[in-house]
């Protein structure tokens, strides 16, 4: 099978549920960025060096595979994320923070690479929540979709403290 299939050629794409829509749609942006942020977490991943840091940025690399599965479907598609994913992240973020001092003003990153990329992952998953919430505008997005994507910003900067040991 080749790698190339010439199918995407007039600018249309393939959802995971069978329907073809435009490379330009809100719903391939918002994907899209999610594949960014995944890519930016895994930079995180090979530069970190706190073992728990690594094995946490893998989980939220297939956790994120889940959400970007929830966008890439239409129709009577039953979500991937479900409230569960959504209080698993609350509570590792809850442990993490009670093994850290409390914040007395901003953090500028950059101590370490591995908490540099993961500041850098925060930031690419807040512009993909924005485009998230630019295609909720017209389309159906899953509520524990937003809500989550919420959280992985959150749970990333988390991960660089930790990192960072800060």
């Amino acid at each position: 099978m080749s790698l190339y299939t010439a199918r995407g050629d007039s600018g249309m794409t393939d959802l995971s549920t069978g329907q073809r829509i435009a490379k330009n749609s809100w719903r391939v942006k918002a994907y899209g960025a999610l594949d960014e942020f995944g890519s930016a977490l895994g930079m995180a991943r090979a530069f970190c060096e706190n073992e728990k840091v690594k094995d946490l940025c893998l989980r939220l690399q297939k956790l994120n595979g889940l959400l970007m599965t929830d966008l890439a479907s239409l129709n009577d598609y039953e979500p991937l994320i479900t409230h569960d994913h959504v209080v698993y992240l609350e509570d590792m973020m809850d442990k993490m923070e009670e093994q850290m001092e409390p914040l007395h003003g901003f953090l500028i990153p950059g101590e370490t690479k591995g908490g540099a990329c993961l500041d850098l992952a925060r930031t690419v998953a807040r512009r993909a929540e924005r485009v998230m919430w630019d295609l909720a505008k017209n389309e159906i997005v899953p509520d524990q979709d937003r809500i989550l994507l919420n959280r992985i910003s959150d749970f990333c900067f988390m991960l660089m403290r930790l990192e960072e040991d800060r």
